[in-house]
């Protein structure tokens, strides 16, 4: 009990916040946006080309909103950013229960697109902020076990209340939202002096910001490593749901089945390879999850037995255990402490992986197949491969340049003969 205390208070109480609340946040939304696909094709007459669309469009607005909301957050501070973000995206789901018409979904779908993009880079700043570097690696393991226990749970519940009806599922995650937002509000305000505050000197223009980040070589690749994945991983979401239902029916349970086993396989193994991955490189982290991820992807391809889909989302899910706590670590490493938001934000970018990704997979689905469709995924998860090899370079090089220039500069002042008096 003692050691299990001593590790507790090794990390801030609002890095125990945002894990906690991502569990119930995630979970709540778990339950109700995985089925939004099959909730659209239920209720409206749009084909699966469309739905990929309609789901794409939040992503798409999330890959200018997470450089602008990590930016903000910079400028004006992680909690004034995080918490009106929440209240709003409460609203988002609240909206989504209510309405009826296509374009409602859309617009709500670019809202919440809007919303995660300000809030999970803001989040991922905070903890880097208030956690020392040598820890960073396993505080975003953390946020990534969170995630995936709200997935174990969220789908399951999903499954059970759209029996019921498909909208309470929304009232449900909109009020869980809401009384994150007022707890971390809360929170916020009583641990406001260890949230770093800025004086006008330190703070970064937006133009300086898009400057800096737009030459930076090493990001260029690591996100377009991460567009390739993202329009991999959208299949999940989007096109997945909708083969499931074309090979077993609408009335499958192995569509929350699968989700269940990816989170499961997160909770359990979460922990030792992150502890495996903390005595790798970032390279050798970075090329092994994209490699398992593209294989993982493959073996949806490969038959209609329900073994090959349970072998995929394993195998993809080791993957993505490796691959996102180290690329949250990598993006840390590239950020200058003043941009560390806005770096983060600037990672968003791959969600234009998102928004091509349902479309894309609607309209190979209905072209050639599931098999082929999965094929051409994996083809591209792994190409991934060639940037994160590139992007590791530039860093490694930018790295070794900076040390020099330092290296000199000491030699330079050390020599320097003091002036007399």
């Amino acid at each position: 009990m003692n050691r299990w205390l001593a590790s507790f208070r090794q990390y801030h109480p609002l890095i125990w916040l945002l894990v906690g609340g991502t569990v119930f946040a995630r979970g709540a939304a778990f339950m109700s946006l995985p089925f939004l696909a099959i909730y659209l094709s239920r209720t409206t007459d749009l084909n699966p080309l469309w739905i990929g669309i309609v789901l794409g469009l939040g992503p798409l607005a999330g890959t200018v909103g997470g450089f602008v909301g990590g930016h903000l957050s910079d400028r004006f501070g992680r909690g004034i950013v995080m918490v009106s973000t929440l209240f709003v995206w409460s609203a988002v789901f609240i909206g989504f229960a209510l309405t009826k018409e296509v374009w409602g979904f859309m617009i709500l779908n670019v809202l919440n697109g809007l919303c995660r993009s300000f809030f999970e880079p803001t989040s991922q700043a905070l903890m880097a902020d208030l956690t020392p570097p040598e820890k960073r690696m396993r505080v975003f393991g953390f946020r990534y076990l969170a995630i995936n226990v709200g997935a174990a749970v969220g789908p399951l519940l999903g499954a059970y209340l759209a029996a019921f009806s498909g909208v309470v599922t929304f009232w449900i995650t909109g009020t869980v939202y809401g009384c994150y937002a007022l707890l971390l509000w809360i929170m916020m305000h009583r641990y406001h002096q260890d949230i770093g505050h800025r004086s006008a000197s330190e703070i970064v223009r937006f133009s300086d910001a898009v400057r800096v980040v737009r030459k930076d070589t090493a990001l260029g690749y690591f996100v377009l490593s991460g567009i390739l994945a993202s329009i991999g991983y959208a299949q999940i979401e989007s096109s997945l749901p909708l083969y499931l239902n074309q090979l077993y029916g609408v009335h499958n349970r192995l569509y929350p089945a699968l989700l269940a086993v990816n989170a499961t396989c997160v909770i359990l193994l979460q922990i030792p390879l992150t502890r495996w991955c903390e005595k790798r490189t970032l390279l050798v982290n970075l090329v092994t999850g994209t490699l398992l991820f593209s294989l993982g992807i493959g073996c949806f391809a490969l038959g209609t037995h329900s073994a090959w889909f349970a072998a995929g989302m394993v195998i993809l899910t080791l993957g993505e255990i490796v691959s996102f706590p180290t690329s949250n670590l990598f993006i840390d490493r590239l950020a200058p402490e003043s941009l560390r938001g806005t770096y983060f934000g600037a990672s968003g970018f791959q969600a234009l992986g998102f928004f091509a990704g349902p479309a894309l997979g609607g309209w190979l689905l209905d072209w050639i197949g599931g098999p082929w469709m999965y094929r051409v995924m994996a083809c591209l998860a792994c190409i991934g491969i060639v940037f994160n090899w590139l992007g590791y370079r530039a860093f490694q090089r930018r790295k070794k340049q900076t040390t020099i220039w330092v290296g000199n500069e000491r030699e330079k002042r050390a020599t320097q003969k003091p002036v007399s008096s």
